[in-house]
């Protein structure tokens, strides 16, 4: 119940708009799922550019 009532107005406000956090936690996985693909790349840039690649870059292709 105590939680109930500190988090009320949040809990409201999804209903309201019915904004969720989905997309954030979707890119989250697929950043995590990038980086165990990709274990062993040294380089910091090599990943985002990994990142870069999955996220946008077949689109351009398409």
């Amino acid at each position: 119940i105590k939680t109930l009532m500190a988090r009320k107005d949040e809990i409201a406000n999804y209903f309201l708009g019915r904004h969720n956090s989905g997309f954030v936690e979707g890119l989250n996985n697929k950043i995590k799922v990038i980086k165990r693909r990709c274990y062993g790349i040294l380089n910091l840039g090599h990943l985002f550019q990994r990142i870069q690649l999955d996220l946008v870059g077949y689109k351009l292709y398409a």
